[in-house]
């Protein structure tokens, strides 16, 4: 594994545990009397403005966008993040974070198929056993087998879409990294119009007032969208440069586990004699993908950024 390769896939683990620290900051959001729609759109609107001050003081140039690539930044606002992210936060308030966690990382099965569909990329024996041990460590994790909570209908399909648009980002994304585009200009362009797609749907007044009532709100909203949203998607599209979509997607299965562990200690959920052979299952999962002896990535095209 070469240092490059070795450095892209820390960043992908990074982005997971980050972003496995998304519910300690739902759940407050919520209890503030934020819906779904109203966090998708405090996320996108703060990381647009973040982004914005980010490229003005990096490099003017990296706003600049071709007209005929504009549908890889659809793709990943819209069809990614407005859909992903509605879903996640819905399935967060109706059922608990192992069980939310569990049905968002179906994401690396669609990564998988959608990847061997688009880019080519191969389906290996090896991808395919990390795939496996990495969601059953999930299964185990989340101690969804044999809980206690009934999994209705909704809570599944709504799950299900949430990997579903987790998945298109990694799609997407790459497709705007072929294309030249550095990490920061594809964030900034993501969340800018994953913002209009949410700003009809949500209530700005109310979302305004939810972050700014208190210096205690300020900083809850500042914090959810550095940590669990601007450095994460920062680094994990800075990451993909190097590594495949399907082995990306596996290595950021520690999410679930981080997710898992923060329900625990914060939240008070149950945890169940299985969680630690499963968390040793997912671990094993990154470490065989990363054993894969699948072709050299041919997506380093951009230059290095961030």
């Amino acid at each position: 594994m070469n240092r490059k390769s070795f450095g892209s896939k820390l960043l992908i683990l990074l982005a997971g545990i980050l972003w496995g620290c998304m519910g300690l900051f739902v759940r407050p959001l919520n209890d503030n009397g934020l819906s779904s729609w109203d966090i998708v759109f405090l996320r996108a609107v703060l990381t647009t403005a973040f982004m914005a001050v980010f490229l003005l003081v990096r490099d003017r140039k990296l706003f600049k966008i071709r007209l005929k690539d504009i549908w890889c930044f659809l793709g990943t606002g819209l069809l990614s993040i407005v859909f992903f992210n509605l879903c996640y936060f819905k399935e967060i308030t109706i059922t608990s974070l192992s069980v939310a966690a569990i049905l968002l990382y179906t994401a690396p099965a669609f990564v998988m198929v959608i990847s061997a569909f688009c880019f080519k990329e191969k389906i290996t024996t090896r991808k395919a056993l990390a795939l496996g041990v990495s969601f059953l460590g999930l299964v185990f994790v989340t101690g969804v087998l044999g809980g206690s909570e009934k999994l209705t209908a909704a809570k599944i399909f709504i799950g299900l879409g949430a990997g579903l648009g987790y998945a298109l980002y990694s799609i997407f994304g790459r497709y705007a990294l072929e294309r030249g585009y550095e990490s920061s200009t594809i964030s900034f362009y993501t969340f800018l119009f994953a913002t209009f797609g949410t700003v009809l749907f949500a209530k700005p007044d109310q979302v305004w007032n939810a972050a700014t009532g208190s210096g205690k709100d300020i900083l809850l909203a500042a914090a959810f969208v550095l940590i669990s949203t601007v450095i994460p998607y920062l680094v994990y599209t800075l990451g993909l440069k190097n590594v495949e979509n399907g082995q990306a997607a596996i290595i950021a299965s520690i999410e679930p586990v981080v997710a898992t562990v923060n329900g625990i200690l914060w939240f008070s959920e149950s945890m169940s004699a299985g969680v630690a052979a499963g968390i040793v299952m997912v671990l094993l999962g990154i470490v065989l993908s990363n054993t894969s002896s699948g072709k050299k990535s041919t997506v380093n095209k951009g230059e290095e950024g961030t």
